[in-house]
C-alpha cells in the first residue's frame, strides 16, 4: 500500500508513529503537508498538484487536518475523495466534527447521550437557556476550542451570563452544557478504529482543574471499557462519518455521555497509558480497507435519473404495519430497503421475513416519485395575493 499521511507536524509523536508503523508493515508511506497542495480542476478528471508538481498515485491518506487549517485541509480531503483514493475520515466528517454545534445537533438525532446542551445568540435568550440545561454550574465552550481552550467552568448564573455577554460582543459563538458533578475532572477517551475500540484512557484532572485533556496537564490511565461504553463510542464515532477517531465521553450517573468526538486524535498519550500499538491498528485497518473500501452510497445511489435515497417512516396507520417486509409491496414499487431502523436498533439489509411495526424507519433507493408517493403530503391553504393598500408604508 501506497500510504499518505496529510500534516503540518511531520516531528509530531502521532505522526512519527504512525510512520513508523506503516513502515514496518512493509508500506510505502510520505508525509505530506497539507498546506501545499493545490487542487486542479482543469482538467477532464479531479486532480492534484503538491509543490508545484503532478501528484502520483496513492491509495490511501490518513488526514490529520489541524483545526487553523479545517477548510482548505478539509477541501484537500474531499478532492482526494473525488479522484476514489481511500480516506478513513471523510471529509464531512472531518467537518462535522470540528464544529461542535453541528456534531451535537447530528449526534442529538440519533439517540446519543450527551450533557445537556443548548445554543441562543441574543443575550436575553442566556438566562432561560441557562435554566434549561438544569441551571448553574453550567459549562460553557467556544464552538471550535480544542485541547480544552475554550472550555469555562461558570460557578453560578451571574458570573455564567457575563462570560457569555463578553465572548457574544467579541463575535465568539458558544454552548451552554450541564456540569456532570459526579465526573468533575475525570472522563474517558475511547480510540475506535473501524466498528471497535482499540484502546481507552480515563483522564484524570489535577488540582482543582476540571478539565482533565493530556495537555491541560491531566494523568492518564487506562480503562477496561464496558460494552455499554464501547456500544457509545463506535455509534458515535461512525454516526459522525469517522473510522478513526477518539470519542470523549463522561461517566454519568445513568452510564456515558459523549462529550466530543475527534477527527485527529493524538497518539501519545494513549500509547503510553495502554501500552499498546494503537498506531498499527490504524494503519493495518487502512490497509484492509484499500482492498474493500467503503463509498458514499448516498452519492454513488443518487446519481441514476429519477432514482434516489429516501427514509420513510413507518406511520401508526400504515398499510403494511404488522406484515412481512415481502409482503408491504414495496418490491413490487422498484423500493429496496437498504437498512430499517427501529428505536436505537439498526437491521442492515433486513430479510423479506421482517416484521414491520409502526414507527420504523426505512431506509430505501427506488423509485423517487413512488417513495413520494408514500409520504403523507400537508394541507395548505393557498393564501390569495391581496391589492397593495393604499398606504403601503406608515409612518410612525
Amino acid at each position: 500500500m501506497k500510504l499518505a499521511i496529510l500534516s503540518r507536524a511531520p516531528h509530531a509523536y502521532s505522526t512519527q508513529r504512525l510512520r513508523a508503523a506503516a513502515e514496518q508493515r512493509g508500506h510505502t508511506v510520505k508525509v505530506l503537508n497539507t498546506l501545499r497542495f493545490a487542487i486542479d480542476l482543469t482538467g477532464d478528471e479531479p486532480d492534484l498538484q503538491y509543490r508545484g508538481k503532478l501528484l502520483s498515485d496513492y491509495d490511501a491518506i490518513l488526514p490529520r487536518i489541524g483545526n487553523s487549517i479545517t477548510y482548505f485541509g478539509t477541501a484537500v480531503v474531499r478532492q482526494f475523495e473525488q479522484m476514489d483514493v481511500y480516506t478513513p475520515n471523510t471529509s464531512s466528517g472531518i467537518t462535522n466534527s470540528r464544529d461542535k454545534l453541528r456534531a451535537t445537533q447530528i449526534l442529538s438525532r440519533h439517540d446519543i447521550a450527551m450533557p445537556a446542551t443548548t445554543f441562543v445568540h441574543n443575550r436575553a435568550d442566556v438566562e432561560m437557556a441557562i435554566e434549561r440545561v438544569g441551571g448553574a454550574p453550567v459549562v460553557i465552550k467556544l464552538l471550535e476550542g480544542t485541547q480544552g481552550i475554550g472550555v469555562i467552568l461558570a460557578p453560578d448564573t451571574q458570573v455564567a451570563k457575563a462570560i457569555i455577554e463578553t465572548l457574544h460582543s467579541t463575535k465568539q459563538n458558544v454552548l451552554i452544557q450541564s456540569f456532570i458533578s459526579e465526573s468533575k475532572g475525570r472522563d474517558i477517551r475511547a480510540l475506535v478504529v473501524g466498528d471497535r475500540v482499540v484502546a481507552a484512557m480515563r483522564r484524570v484532572a489535577v488540582g482543582d482543574e476540571f478539565r482533565s485533556n493530556v495537555h491541560r496537564g491531566g494523568n492518564v490511565e487506562a480503562v477496561e471499557l464496558s460494552p455499554e461504553y464501547h456500544r457509545a463510542a463506535v455509534k458515535a464515532a461512525q454516526i459522525m462519518g469517522l473510522r478513526v477517531a477518539g470519542v470523549d465521553m463522561l461517566e454519568g450517573k445513568d452510564g456515558p455521555l459523549v462529550m466530543e468526538v475527534n477527527s485527529s486524535p493524538g497518539l501519545e498519550g494513549i500509547e503510553r497509558a495502554t501500552e499498546l500499538d494503537v498506531a498499527g491498528a490504524i494503519i493495518d485497518y487502512i490497509a484492509n480497507q484499500v482492498a474493500f473500501p467503503e463509498i458514499d452510497v448516498r452519492q454513488r445511489l443518487s446519481v441514476s435519473t429519477g432514482y434516489g435515497v429516501a427514509e420513510i417512516v413507518v406511520g401508526s396507520d400504515a398499510d403494511f404495519v404488522g406484515k412481512q417486509l415481502g409482503e408491504s409491496g414495496l418490491g413490487e414499487k422498484d423500493i429496496t430497503v437498504l437498512t430499517l431502523h427501529r428505536g436505537s436498533n439498526v437491521v442492515p439489509n433486513p430479510r423479506r421475513s421482517t416484521v414491520l411495526e409502526a414507527n420504523d424507519r426505512l431506509l430505501c433507493f427506488g423509485k423517487l416519485e413512488e417513495m413520494r408517493a408514500m409520504i403523507p403530503a400537508r394541507r395548505r391553504r393557498r393564501a390569495k395575493v391581496r391589492k397593495l393598500p393604499p398606504e403601503p408604508i406608515v409612518e410612525d
